[in-house]
């Protein structure tokens, strides 16, 4: 697990901005599944889960990977948080369908595209862990406040793990589609 910072946020249609220190430092894209939380919540029980959901969008979650997989830069421990909070790498949108429209959120075609080649395409019923153990674990004696936001991780097929690998660079375009929900699209920037 790890947080990412609130300037990490960025709308649909906004730019990611690729800042100095990470360029050319292995920029990532990872289409996910994004939680909503309706209102404040703590110790939520896995059956009451579901509760406490406003809704879904779609999310990005831009890592750059130099800080997760190479020690030159990580260190002997990866730094996820580090890796994934910089200003703009959390776009989502491009809008936010309510949990009593999107009744199940565990079979749902997630897709992700950069420059229209397809990169990743799966379904969120192959999540690890699904909404309602999500928010029951991370609610154990942490407030989720009202607004939370929850990324419920990606599917194979980032760039890391192309065979070659394929990172993101400036003027990309990343377009990731979630059924029911819509598609998000971002183009990538250095600054």
């Amino acid at each position: 697990m790890f947080i990412k910072g609130s300037r990490a946020i960025a709308d649909h249609r906004q730019n990611i901005e690729i800042p100095r220190v990470a360029q050319g430092r292995q920029p990532d894209y990872e289409g996910e599944l994004v939680i909503v939380i309706s209102r404040d919540c703590k110790n939520v029980k896995k059956d009451e889960a579901m509760d406490y959901v406003l809704g879904y969008t779609v999310g990005n979650d831009v890592s750059t990977r130099a800080w997760q997989l190479d020690e030159k830069y990580a260190g002997p421990m990866p730094q996820a948080t580090f890796s994934k909070s910089f200003d703009t790498y959390a776009p989502l949108g491009p809008c936010i369908v309510s949990r009593k429209v999107l009744t199940d959120p565990q079979s749902l075609q997630i897709r992700t595209w950069v420059n229209q080649s397809l990169r990743q395409d799966a379904s969120t019923r192959d999540m690890l862990f699904d909404v309602s153990t999500l928010i029951s674990f991370l609610s154990q004696g942490t407030t989720l406040e009202a607004g939370s936001i929850i990324f419920t991780g990606t599917p194979g097929g980032v760039g890391a793990f192309q065979s070659p690998p394929q990172f993101l660079a400036h003027g990309d375009v990343v377009q990731i589609a979630i059924e029911k929900i819509g598609t998000l699209e971002n183009k990538v920037v250095n600054v």
